[in-house]
């Protein structure tokens, strides 16, 4: 067969004045075949197509073809087994090439959008971001943001949190509460270590009893979404997108503190005063209409106290969630210290006896050295606050008086009070 190239050459040396002859001599074809191509001229040649060599796998393709009619859904590494099973030593591959064009299509149903109606479901998640605080520039640190969206009106609530342990969580949820002025029926959580423990044959999900606890003091029910469902969760899912873009990204921060005061601005006046993409309402109206149907919050709080066990630092202090805490001069430090934290509060006991009580401190890396606990004062050094460093009056500004004005004042105040 001549390739293309060589029929054009043929034709040129022919054009040139070349014999036959010749042109076979110059070109390695025979004379035959040269005079056939001059005869044809400019005429594309006609290649047929070559027969397709027999396949190993063409006697076992009405034994895949049944299979898949009957299961469509068999895999193709299944089917190859058996197909060894019964002979066959071609490969895998092969096998694949021929499933998928043997097997039956597919349908895949439209996706059904579940609304919940108003006052019924919460959804609970959290979001993993970095961010450099300009307090501490050179350290990028981990926080994470967990929120809370109403199902029915989108209303959304979050805070950035240092940390996901199960303490965090449930004063994230108090303080949601507390921000939506009520409770709804039902909170979906997506597996969250803290909340699911797992699973168990008889009872189903197995929830931490904390939450449980927190559940029952304030009437809702906890419930695991689906595992690989992320349609069960997308109304929480999806607003991270938007407050990465919209409000994290380009923003500058001092501390995790100012995070939290700007990102409430922006739930205030931002996000939740937008027209929602999906419900194409104004949220704030939405969330106005919905908080009758709202669960109404307990009247006393949820003190419920989760146990650890510390040691105390040579100077006087007991590590928690990545902060310290001052405990009095004095206190003992061979034997470790039981620590109680509630929702909003660090207590200390030695003994059964209680020695100290802190507020929970955001963040990581923070000390607090409560009133009292320190009988001398602080190094020149020191950057630790003290929290009774504010009442404390400066020695340095104490002026010393004798007491002779004191008399004379007195004498004064008696004269001016006998006058008529």
């Amino acid at each position: 067969m001549v390739e293309f190239g060589e029929w054009m050459m043929i034709l040129e040396l022919a054009r040139q004045g070349l014999t036959v002859a010749a042109i076979a001599r110059e070109m390695g074809h025979d004379r035959k075949t040269v005079r056939k191509y001059i005869e044809r001229g400019l005429e594309p040649p006609a290649y047929k197509p070559r027969a397709a060599a027999p396949s190993s796998l063409a006697p076992f393709t009405p034994y895949l073809r049944e299979r898949l009619r009957d299961y469509p859904t068999l895999t193709a590494k299944r089917l190859w087994r058996e197909l060894c099973d019964r002979g066959f030593e071609g490969g895998y591959s092969s096998v694949t090439r021929v499933v998928r064009g043997i097997r039956p299509p597919v349908e895949v149903p439209f996706e059904r959008r579940f609304e919940t109606p108003a006052g019924r479901q919460a959804q609970v998640d959290f979001a993993f971001f970095k961010a450099t605080f300009e307090d501490e520039p050179e350290v990028e640190r981990v926080v994470w943001l967990f929120s809370m969206v109403l199902g029915h009106s989108r209303w959304l609530w979050g805070r950035f949190v240092a940390r996901q342990d199960l303490a965090t969580v449930l004063r994230c949820h108090v303080a949601a509460f507390a921000s939506l002025g009520g409770v709804p029926e039902q909170i979906l959580y997506d597996r969250m270590k803290t909340a699911v423990l797992g699973e168990a044959d008889e009872r189903g999900i197995v929830y931490h009893p904390k939450l449980i606890a927190l559940a029952k003091h304030y009437g809702f029910a906890p419930k695991a979404c689906r595992p690989y469902r992320a349609q069960t969760k997308g109304k929480v899912e999806r607003p991270y997108r938007y407050v990465r873009e919209d409000f994290f990204l380009g923003r500058r921060f001092r501390n995790l503190d100012d995070l939290n005061a700007q990102f409430d601005q922006w739930l205030d006046q931002i996000a939740n005063r937008r027209r929602h993409g999906t419900t194409g309402r104004i949220v704030l109206e939405h969330f106005v209409e919905e908080k009758p149907a709202l669960g109404a919050l307990p009247a006393g709080r949820f003190d419920d106290v989760l146990a650890l066990e510390r040691r105390i630092s040579k100077d006087g202090m007991v590590s928690v969630g990545g902060n310290l805490y001052s405990v009095p001069d004095g206190t003992r430090r061979r034997h470790p210290v039981e620590v109680h934290l509630t929702v909003g509060e660090v207590h200390i006991l030695d003994g059964g006896r209680r020695i100290a009580t802190h507020p929970i401190l955001e963040g990581r890396g923070q000390r607090r050295i409560a009133a009292g606990h320190r009988t001398l004062p602080p190094p020149s050094n020191s950057t630790t606050p003290r929290a009774d460093a504010a009442a404390a009056p400066s020695a340095e500004r104490v002026i010393p008086r004798s007491l002779a004005i004191y008399d004379t004042v007195g004498r004064a105040l008696a004269a001016r009070a006998v006058t008529p």
